[in-house]
């Protein structure tokens, strides 16, 4: 894999990835499963954010500090991606939050556009894309299409994801060979209905516990 892929390799990841597969795991146990990966891939994929410098003062003296010089914003894919916002926002509290609706048909595993919350031009430089599950990679490549003709370019977007497959990883870096990807581990195979396996299940049904309802 490219060196655009980055797979978190952390005990503390492994342990919490660990609990999210199991059947036994609560929603709410789920969720804050989902918050806590989310956090270690948002600290991870702001490492080489560009930071601006300002002079300041200390109660002893005078200091140089910096902020964060990019503006960003969160296009988290509806629904799942709404369980990693709230721990990118505890990292980027202004950070505007701009939803994409994209569900993955059943029969022909094809990303469907039902919504989007995205402004008419850009107000931001950076955009932080959440999709807990990277599958087959075509709900994540219609995310991308849709970011990129709003006019943000592809290096200037990166893709946060709790678990991918790898033949998902391959298909989303087949069409945007510049994206930068951060995930919490990968998955060899996928079944023949488009999931990944061992994987983790239906993931927006186990974040807001409507298994029975089994709509993605």
């Amino acid at each position: 894999m490219a060196n655009t892929i980055n797979i978190l390799s952390h005990p503390l990841v492994n342990a919490e990835l660990s609990k999210l597969r199991q059947t036994s795991t609560s929603a709410k146990e789920f969720r804050e499963g989902i918050h806590n990966i989310s956090l270690f891939l948002g600290y991870e994929a702001s490492r080489t954010l560009d930071e601006a410098t300002f002079e300041g003062e200390t109660p002893v003296g005078p200091f140089v500090g910096s902020t964060v010089k990019p503006r960003i914003g969160l296009t988290p894919i509806l629904r799942a991606g709404l369980g990693m916002t709230d721990a990118l926002l505890e990292l980027f509290p202004s950070a505007p939050v701009y939803h994409l609706g994209l569900y993955r048909e059943k029969v022909t595993l094809q990303p469907v556009e039902y919504y989007s919350k995205l402004p008419p031009s850009p107000p931001i430089d950076q955009v932080y894309l959440l999709d807990p599950l990277i599958a087959t990679g075509g709900t994540a490549c219609a995310a991308l299409a849709m970011i990129v003709d709003w006019g943000i370019p592809v290096n200037k977007i990166k893709l946060l994801s709790v678990l991918a497959s790898d033949e998902g990883l391959k298909h989303v870096q087949s069409e945007y060979p510049d994206l930068e990807l951060w995930v919490a581990a990968v998955d060899k195979t996928l079944t023949a209905e488009g999931i990944i396996n061992p994987g983790l299940g239906d993931t927006g049904d186990r974040l807001y516990n409507t298994l029975a309802n089994q709509r993605g």
